[in-house]
């Protein structure tokens, strides 16, 4: 067993979230004393305390209980883990008998490899594999909306229903169309602050000028087009979680205003000298590769760890085939529900075809297939020959519009252009331009702004 020994909430969800995604059995306590109780009890393999209980950031608390530990049984292997990390602390922390030294934050990966040569995975008590069981997460936690059994899937509400509760990030990773948004609002629904507001934010959307504007809001004649007062979305989730989408889009200049914020916990309203507190959840979600980002110094590294404490990773629709049935069935009975359809079905060799495709698009795919087929159809046996009807139909046409070479156009030439030739095609009509583009309908109002395209009235 592994005990980790930190008084910081966070730290402890986090840390206990990976290691039991790794297969370890392990706990946590907040304070040397609880420490020392469940040495006492359980006899612990390995022990990741925590250098610093107090104001105090010396190491004295977390070197004194190490004395403590190795008095109790020499055999306890110790790992130090501090925000405060030094050479000199970490050289008398290895004297007193620890094993390694680790600073906050972590790279995960370097912590697995630390913790596996210090004392031998197969030394290492792993928990017990029980098959998890969707109604017994339905009995504890809000999974409303939420489709799926896979044990691949069920592992990762297990995770969002523990993490829930907790004010710890999250950070949700997964190709377009996975379901982070969904799994995002589940976190909120699960957490404390369910009765508070629960704000989504497409950081794409959001040109870099106006991101001070829209994130912490501006008072009236702050800048020239400044009419009137306006509360960012900062203040709409105060009490509540905010949801940042997309985050890996985000300019580095705003990230530096998005670092301010989670470090200090304060923001500043354009125009006001005055700075307002920030009590919110932040949740964030991207498609992108963050650690790769990183390496091109294209995403900062200390946002990256602040915002990477608790990750979520979504599979691929096609790596859970066997949750296709059960979404399809879903998306089939809502779409009858809206559209008033009672006499449609799906056979079973129709659902069992779909389960092979690849789905690239993922959930969004699979549901506008079967909205599509639905209303093509709208009574009868979906049949397979129904499905591929609608899939080779929805096969885009090769534009004769040749893209320009690589090099010869901005990539917000080459947006600016994409927006004026789907306005064209669908005679500026702004619902079905933003639904082409998969953008809302504000984060298009903003490009038209950014760009100064101008919209003609139908």
């Amino acid at each position: 067993m592994i005990l980790i020994v930190d008084d910081d909430v966070a730290v402890r969800t986090s840390l206990l979230f990976f290691l039991k995604q790794e297969g370890f059995l392990a706990n946590a306590v907040a304070s040397p004393k609880e420490a020392l109780q469940e040495i006492n009890k359980e006899h612990p393999e390995l022990v990741l305390l925590d250098m610093n209980f107090s104001i105090d950031t010396s190491g004295k608390d977390g070197l004194s209980l190490l004395k403590k530990i190795k008095k109790i049984s020499n055999q306890i292997t110790v790992i130090l883990i501090s925000g405060w990390g030094s050479v000199p602390l970490a050289v008398e922390g290895i004297k007193l008998g620890a094993y390694d030294f680790v600073t906050k934050p972590w790279d995960n990966k370097t912590l697995l490899n630390t913790i596996k040569s210090s004392i031998g995975s197969s030394k290492v008590k792993k928990t017990k594999t029980n098959k998890l069981k969707r109604e017994d997460l339905d009995k504890t936690y809000n999974f409303e909306n939420i489709i799926g059994k896979s044990q691949g899937f069920l592992s990762i509400l297990e995770t969002v229903g523990n993490i829930s509760k907790t004010d710890a990030p999250v950070l949700i990773l997964g190709e377009s169309g996975t379901g982070k948004e969904v799994i995002a609002e589940a976190i909120h629904k699960n957490s404390l602050r369910l009765n508070q507001a629960f704000v989504k934010v497409n950081m794409g959307g959001i040109p870099e000028t106006l991101f001070e504007s829209e994130m912490f809001g501006h008072k009236r004649g702050a800048f020239t087009d400044a009419k009137y007062d306006r509360v960012g979305r900062f203040e709409l989730a105060n009490k509540g979680s905010i949801f940042l989408d997309e985050i890996g889009d985000l300019s580095l200049n705003s990230q530096v205003k998005l670092l301010r914020v989670l470090q200090d916990k304060t923001y500043a309203v354009v125009g006001d000298s005055r700075t307002k507190k920030s009590d919110v959840r932040v949740i964030c979600a991207t498609n992108r590769d963050l650690e790769d980002m990183l390496s091109k110094n294209l995403f900062r590294e200390d946002l990256f760890y602040r915002l990477n404490l608790i990750t979520i990773y979504l599979p691929p629709l096609r790596e859970r085939t066997e949750d296709v049935p059960e979404l399809t069935t879903y998306f089939l009975n809502k779409t009858k529900e809206v559209y008033g359809f009672n006499s449609i079905e799906i056979s079973d060799n129709a659902l069992k075809w779909l389960s092979k495709l690849k789905f690239y698009g993922n959930i969004r795919e699979l549901k506008n297939l079967i909205e599509r087929t639905a209303l093509i159809y709208k009574k009868g046996i979906l049949e397979i020959e129904h499905f591929k009807n609608q899939l080779q139909n929805n096969i885009t046409k090769t534009d004769k519009t040749k893209l320009p070479t690589p090099g010869k156009m901005s990539m917000d030439e080459i947006e600016k252009n994409m927006i004026i030739k789907t306005l064209e095609h669908f005679n500026h009509n702004i619902s079905k331009v933003a639904n082409a583009l998969g953008l809302s309908r504000g984060a298009l109002y903003r490009r038209l702004e950014k760009y100064d395209i101008r919209v003609l009235k139908n």
